[in-house]
């Protein structure tokens, strides 16, 4: 009888799917951290864009729009305490060579390189690039 005991004894199998299991857990929460870090710097990002094609479209002139949107672009994400690694903010102002009057759109796109070093994952790479695109209005009535 103490035979088939022994040969149904379950020592040792709790370790064993601890040993499974945990990691499994462990890279699973950092899936979430990592899906999460992207939500929330994308939509800081998308809030960036649209600070920056505001800031942009009230302006008087195209070089004063393409300043303005940089600046404001760069402070908004500072602010937000996004951990890109570099912030590249394209202005296109070709709306602003029309007639006063005349409607257009100023078009701020912002990317970001997200640093995602800190989290370790398997697979996934230290950094990505993040870009959001935004349109305001140019003020109908500019003067320069």
């Amino acid at each position: 009888m103490s035979r088939r005991l022994r040969a149904y004894d379950e020592r040792g199998s709790a370790a064993i799917e601890a040993a499974v299991g945990v990691p499994a857990f462990v890279l699973f929460v950092a899936l979430i951290i990592c899906g999460g870090r992207f939500a929330t710097a994308h939509q800081s990002l998308q809030s960036a864009a649209s600070a920056a094609a505001r800031s942009a479209s009230i302006a008087r002139d195209a070089h004063t729009a393409v300043t303005d949107a940089q600046t404001a672009a760069t402070s908004s994400v500072t602010d937000q305490h996004i951990p890109c690694r570099n912030i590249d903010v394209q202005v296109d102002t070709s709306a602003f060579s029309k007639q006063p009057g005349q409607p257009g759109t100023v078009t701020v796109t912002v990317s970001c390189r997200l640093d995602l070093s800190d989290l370790s994952i398997p697979g996934i790479p230290g950094s990505k690039v993040l870009t959001a695109t935004m349109n305001s209005p140019i003020d109908t009535w500019r003067q320069s």
